[in-house]
């Protein structure tokens, strides 16, 4: 809908009476009373706009009467098509008459700040864009662009101008000038031409930084500045993305990555300046929470104001409303430095703008939003001050007039009548946009150190030899944090043994700037880390290795309730889906489920949820990963080798996994089953026959899960649950695997059955699997020898391998593994198709293998187990070892078990035990059966 410019009027600066605001009234007498004040407040406070006035005075008479937005748009779309000797006039022209519109628009409140700033910048876009389609053209007509055509002039035969700064991000202020990086793709010339093409482009930056920045008698367009490339001071003006990307990958620096937060392609060719743009996505945005970032800014804006002069006090006259204290570029730092920080996990928060980026934040947690909308009223009216002090005289100038007369011109501008107001107002402004900023970019100082034993100050004094604390930056850093971890640690429940594992943990860290970074801005992970070394040793010694999962911890999320197995697989999903290729996607999905993983120890470790939940969660975790990263791997190996053949495959989980029941430490049982449905052979560039193409499939599958990459690995994989075991192929058809199950399975093998689950693959096929699944079962069910077999199977677990140690919850007579064997046997007994143990006991009792009494006493005995191997498999890697765990470690079992001491939690297991294993040979009986066939996986069967 369009409105003119009088009915979008809403204040009018206050002229002085008398010479130029008389003549512009004199100038358009036809105007309307309200539209005069607006011409004659301009005219009367700055020369600029008066001289605008009277040498635009029937283009902007005709605009004030109609809507704003249609002469603009009108203007900018007449400079298309123009030659060289044509554009050059006709951008000044153009820039005159924009700059007059768009001064009235903002003076009289008609357009807001960001339609302002958006139609400046939209003019610049059109000016670089024309200049290098018709210079580039004038390349190509006199044969200086090799191998390019007419028709490639009008995407400057693959040069492009990146808009960097208030350009890129749609803000440039009134008197601006224009910051570009010219680049051309490398890639669309045969090597041999790159140097010509490149001396071309060179040409014709050169000729369009003048065209635009030149001034002559009609004025001028933009003032261009080139110097924000690569390396500008040896650098020519142009130069090829090749050379720009292995600059930014060797040498780029902090200030580098932030102006790129808002560049932009705005001429020439905009799809390669895209590209180029998402392959400097990693050196932008880091993949873990950036906050040493905040120490470059602090330093960089340090630096800015002792170069400029601006460290003095706050005061009106001369200030700098750009770079002084509480100014624009405390926001826009304040704003990028955050969204360093968070934007290579989170791409929401990756806008050119400053007041989106500000809301962003705000929305993602990363600002509060009182503190977002403060800054972004003080930005806007910071603009707007900025806007007038260079509507004056069209000076590219900052800073407040130094005279009192002339802090008086800029209130009238503002529509003020009284000065003071404006004078209070802005310094208030000020102090505010510096109290916010400061306390963010502001290091505090290191408070003394507390008070020490002679053991513990040993302690600490060989931190300093530690290789994260090698650097002086990491030095300057930890001593500010130093004194604030003592005083933590000192809190803990058991200070000395907190302090022993924290030393531990720093001695374990290959790097320490990022990590005390961190911990600097989040004084609560401190917290955390003090909680994990005073409990689990074993979560310290992780984290040590891993410490960019604590970058989850302040992502927002962290505490939230657990998503759930299809929630997480689409949210994996979609983070694969930017990592570009193949080998950033593996890398991508370690980072991730090393996050997601130490969030559900965390989160069993400070009693948020229990060991079953516990369970169910690695188990999802676990599932989710299979499930996005097998159609990674199909699609990968389909490049090579065509597309699979017939109905595809599906993945199963078997043993734990198939049970949605895993611990920290829990490997993936897996088993791939596949349907040629007749078709013998893939249809790709190497097509192999279907057998090889699904055994190579899932051995791709197993790399990707399991091969060590620069994140480590996912998980280890077991196919041993596979036909025939180890002689079997590692990928079975359907038909095989049913006649097989059927005709030669072994009973260890319809055990195994009984817990498989797909997991991801088309849905009719894993529908038939399962399906299968549950015939097998009914068919088997009623086997003579499946008690005695089992009970074969049993004594054939226990001689090979005996309990490790006194605490030994999983392996062993009468303990989980046991349980689970049974359970395994009255599903199989009752055809029941249930998976988890619980539900199998269960299907036991109406089988009439069990009794409820037999069953209660399995379920509470399987429950005590679980937590107390879920918990172990918490706190470490290694046998349980009550003393190696420590004082917190033994405190979270006894937590877990609900037991008061050791001794009591010895009693109950040897009580489970006993009572376990009593039961289990009751129900079996006779363990004289001799079991056959291939091996087993006994350690997760």
């Amino acid at each position: 809908m369009t409105q003119t410019f009088a009915a979008r009027l809403n204040r009018c600066p206050i002229p002085y009476e008398g010479g130029p605001a008389a003549e512009a009234r004199a100038l358009f007498p036809d105007l309307p009373p309200e539209l005069g004040d607006l011409v004659a407040g301009a005219a009367g406070c700055s020369p600029y706009l008066f001289e605008l006035l009277r040498t635009q005075r029937d283009w902007i008479a005709e605009a004030l009467t109609g809507d704003p937005a249609v002469a603009r748009d009108a203007e900018l779309a007449d400079l298309s098509g123009l030659t060289v000797e044509q554009l050059g006039p006709r951008l000044r022209l153009a820039k005159a008459r924009l700059a007059l519109l768009s001064g009235l628009a903002d003076l009289g409140g008609v357009w807001p700040l960001e339609l302002v700033t958006g139609t400046l910048t939209a003019l610049a876009d059109t000016a670089v864009h024309q200049a290098m389609v018709a210079l580039v053209g004038d390349e190509i007509r006199r044969g200086k662009i090799p191998g390019a055509t007419a028709g490639d002039a009008a995407t400057a035969a693959g040069m492009v101008s990146l808009a960097m700064g208030k350009m890129g991000a749609g803000e440039l202020n009134y008197s601006s000038d224009i910051d570009l990086i010219c680049l051309f793709d490398d890639e669309r010339f045969d090597p041999s031409d790159v140097q010509e093409a490149r001396a071309g482009f060179i040409r014709v930056a050169r000729k369009m930084a003048a065209l635009l920045s030149d001034r002559t008698d009609a004025g001028y367009v933009f003032r261009t500045d080139l110097r924000l490339r690569p390396d500008a001071s040896v650098t020519p003006v142009c130069i090829s993305m090749s050379a720009a990307e292995q600059y930014y990958e060797a040498q780029g620096r902090t200030w580098e990555r932030a102006a790129y937060i808002k560049a932009r392609p705005c001429g020439g060719d905009l799809a390669a300046g895209e590209r180029f743009l998402k392959t400097l996505t990693p050196f932008v945005w880091r993949k873990h929470l950036d906050f040493a970032a905040i120490q470059d800014a602090h330093d960089m804006r340090l630096r800015i104001r002792d170069h400029k002069g601006l460290a003095g006090p706050l005061a009106v006259e001369g200030h700098n409303m750009k770079l002084g204290r509480g100014g624009i570029r405390e926001i826009e730092f304040f704003t990028q430095t955050r969204q360093l920080i968070a934007g290579g996990r989170d791409p929401d928060l990756r806008l050119r703008g400053t007041v989106p980026g500000l809301r962003a934040l705000s929305v993602k947690g990363w600002v509060p939003d009182a503190d977002a909308e403060e800054l972004i009223g003080h930005y806007r009216a910071h603009r707007l001050v900025e806007h007038r002090i260079q509507m004056v005289n069209d000076a590219q100038t900052h800073d407040m007039p130094v005279t009192a007369a002339g802090v008086d011109r800029i209130a009238r501008m503002m529509g003020l009548g009284d000065t003071g107001d404006m004078r209070r107002a802005l310094l208030e402004r000020l102090a505010r946009v510096h109290e916010i900023t400061e306390g963010f970019f502001a290091p505090d100082k290191a408070g003394p150190r507390p008070e020490m034993d002679a053991e513990t100050a040993a302690i600490v004094d060989g931190w300093r030899s530690y290789p994260s604390l090698r650097s002086d930056r990491a030095m300057t850093i930890f001593r500010r944090l130093e004194p604030e971890i003592l005083s933590r640690l000192a809190r803990a429940a058991h200070p000395g043994e907190a302090l022993r594992q924290f030393d531990g943990f720093l001695q374990r860290l290959p790097a320490g700037v990022q990590l005390f970074s961190l911990f600097e801005a989040n004084p609560q992970l401190i917290d955390l880390i003090v909680d994990i070394c005073s409990t689990a040793p074993g979560l310290a010694a992780y984290l040590s290795r891993n410490a960019g999962v604590l970058d989850a911890v302040i992502g927002g999320s962290f505490f939230a309730a657990w998503p759930g197995g299809a929630a997480l697989t689409r949210i994996l999903s979609e983070h694969l889906a930017l990592a570009g290729d193949y080998e950033r996607a593996l890398d991508a999905a370690r980072r991730w489920a090393k996050e997601w993983h130490f969030r559900v120890g965390v989160h069993h470790l400070r009693g948020l949820s229990d060991a079953a939940q516990a369970a169910r969660e690695y188990a999802d975790l676990a599932g989710a990963v299979v499930a996005a990263i097998w159609p990674l791997t199909q699609a990968d190996f389909a490049r090579k080798h065509g597309a699979a053949p017939g109905r595809g495959a599906v993945v199963l989980g078997m043993g734990s996994l198939g049970a949605e029941r895993l611990n920290a430490a829990s490997d993936l049982d897996l088993l791939v089953i596949y349907d040629a449905d007749g078709n013998d052979i893939s249809d790709g560039p190497r097509p192999l026959n279907a057998r090889t193409y699904y055994a190579r499939l899932t051995q791709a599958l197993v790399t990707a899960l399991s091969a060590p990459m620069a994140e480590g690995r996912l998980y280890e994989v077991d196919m041993r649950l596979r036909p025939s075991g180890r002689q079997g192929p590692v990928a079975t058809s359907l038909n095989a695997w049913r006649d097989y199950q059927m005709t030669e399975a072994w009973t260890w093998e319809h055990l195994a059955l009984t817990r498989a689950r797909v997991i991801v693959g088309p849905a009719d096929l894993g529908g038939d699997v399962e399906a299968t699944r549950r015939d097998v079962l009914s068919a088997k069910a009623g086997g003579a020898t499946v008690r005695a077999d089992t009970a074969a199977m049993r004594m054939r677990i226990f001689a090979a391998k005996a309990p490790d140690g006194k605490w030994e919850a999983k392996i062993g007579p009468g303990r989980l593994q046991d349980i689970e064997l049974l359970a395994q046997c009255a599903a199989l007994l009752a055809a029941d198709p249930a998976r988890r143990v619980e539900a199998q006991l269960r299907a036991g009792v109406r089988a009439g293998l069990l009794s409820r009494e037999d069953e209660a006493r399995l379920q509470a005995a399987y429950r005590f187990f679980w937590r107390l191997q879920a918990g172990g498999r918490l706190l470490s890697d290694r046998p349980l070892d009550m003393q190696a765990i420590g004082e917190g470690g033994r405190a979270f079992l006894l937590r877990e078990t609900g037991e008061t001491d050791l001794e009591a939690l010895a009693a109950s297991l040897d009580r489970h035990v006993a009572t376990t294993a009593e039961t289990v040979a009751r129900v079996l009986g006779s363990t004289g059966g001799v079991m056959t066939g291939s091996e087993p996986s006994w350690g997760d069967a």
